[in-house]
């Protein structure tokens, strides 16, 4: 397993959603409000069927290049909110219309927001190398 932190492993995990055409991608760090998890990837999908695919790319994918498996995951049965739990990151893939009913950004309005730009050259190594 290579060793990375928390941060660049949320980096990690966006780009790879990025580059399965995630939408609205963000990254919450909630470490110094809650003990849930260091970070929270949030991202949405057009349809289910993009929920369920993100899902399993991220999964195989964390897998086989990191060899880490998740603490715990957790769907509902038409695939509109998937969840990943790595522990110190916890991707959260949702359908664009349960993303905006639920307002995860909303809850965690405490939380600091990681820009996209930072993410993104957080993460910029592995673009190449992605399936």
């Amino acid at each position: 397993m290579t060793d990375i932190n928390s941060y660049k492993f949320a980096c990690i995990i966006a780009r790879m959603l990025d580059h399965r055409f995630g939408k609205d991608i963000s990254i919450l760090n909630i470490s110094n409000v809650s003990v849930l998890s260091d970070y929270f990837v949030i991202c949405s999908a057009e349809t289910s069927t993009q929920v369920k695919a993100m899902t399993g790319y991220i999964r195989e994918q964390i897998k086989g290049s990191y060899g880490r498996l998740p603490a715990g995951e957790e769907s509902d049965q038409k695939n509109r909110w998937n969840l990943i739990d790595y522990g110190d990151v916890i991707i959260h893939i949702l359908h664009k219309d349960e993303r905006q009913f639920y307002a995860i950004e909303k809850f965690w309005n405490h939380a600091f927001v990681v820009e996209q730009s930072d993410w993104m050259r957080e993460s910029e190594e592995i673009s190449d190398k992605l399936s």
